[in-house]
């Protein structure tokens, strides 16, 4: 009995230790959620504005570009998966990967060929266990991403964009990343990046209100070869906010019930060290009188 007792006190010891880790991994979290909150929606107005300059650009010009264009025939798709460079946030990383695994499904099943891009040791560690090839890895702040990776991963996207297939170069580009809804939903969502669909974030700007009339000077081509990379380069940069958001999201929930059933446990353990406590001075106390009724008789 002793010894069942002792086990239990060093579980319940150990449980105690482990819940206080994810109360703090929780408190985290929740001090971040805010912050990368604010990060998302100190975004849009940039993001929308140069939304309504490129759609105006391309709607108001017959413009053969080859960002807008959309090739004859697609051979190659780059495909740009951001998962988390840290676990512990419950199903999150699971879920991009299996949207971007349905994504490659699909693509194959049309005949392209698919190169990888991948954002965060998560991704990362999932091809390297299958043996899969990707192109290049981005790792590090996840959780708070930098304008230079996004910057980095524009520069690279449209290099391989403008490159011949021969040479490696891709057709179209798509990115997998979880879009941030609410501190409860966040949905794993892929994109179109190229050949160029335009998408407006949600803003404040009734949906009938007329673009403006530009004049272009010199051409109208100019001014999308300005305009386009940096519409690109907002539209990973927000997406990579969006995953960031919804990461910390995700650890906070995931931690909140770690802790909770980290409480079970011990209440459990306590349980079960009591009726263990108990039986022992039972058993004492039936020897005790067993004893003195020896010595009597």
């Amino acid at each position: 009995m002793g010894a069942q007792i002792r086990v239990y006190r060093q579980k319940i010891a150990s449980t105690t230790s482990m819940g206080k880790i994810f109360k703090a991994m929780e408190l985290i979290a929740t001090s971040r959620i805010g912050k990368a909150r604010a990060r998302v929606s100190a975004s849009l107005p940039y993001a929308n504005a140069i939304t309504r300059a490129v759609t105006a650009v391309a709607s108001q010009s017959e413009i053969d570009h080859p960002l807008t264009t959309e090739p004859e025939s697609i051979r190659r798709a780059a495909v740009l998966v951001m998962t988390s460079d840290r676990g512990l946030a419950g199903s999150y990383s699971a879920g991009v990967l299996k949207q971007a695994e349905h994504l490659v499904e699909l693509l194959h099943s049309e005949g392209k060929d698919v190169k990888t891009y991948l954002v965060g040791r998560k991704a990362k560690a999932y091809f390297d266990f299958r043996g899969r090839d990707y192109a290049k890895v981005w790792t590090g702040g996840t959780d708070a991403p930098e304008f230079e990776t996004a910057r980095e991963l524009r520069e690279v996207l449209l290099r391989d964009f403008a490159d011949e297939f021969e040479s490696g170069g891709v057709d179209e580009i798509h990115v997998v990343f979880t879009q941030f809804k609410s501190m409860v939903v966040q949905e794993p969502t892929v994109i179109r990046l190229l050949p160029l669909e335009v998408v407006e974030e949600e803003s404040e700007t009734p949906a009938d209100e007329l673009l403006p009339l530009y004049e272009y000077e010199p051409e109208p081509e100019d001014v999308l070869d300005a305009l386009l990379p940096r519409y690109i380069e907002s539209r990973i940069f927000n997406a990579m906010l969006q995953a960031a958001a919804s990461e910390l999201a995700a650890r906070q929930r995931a931690m909140k019930s770690a802790g909770d059933n980290a409480n079970d446990l011990i209440k459990k353990y306590t349980r079960l060290r009591n009726n263990a406590r108990q039986a022992e001075v039972t058993q004492e106390l039936s020897e005790i009188v067993a004893g003195a009724d020896a010595l009597n008789a």
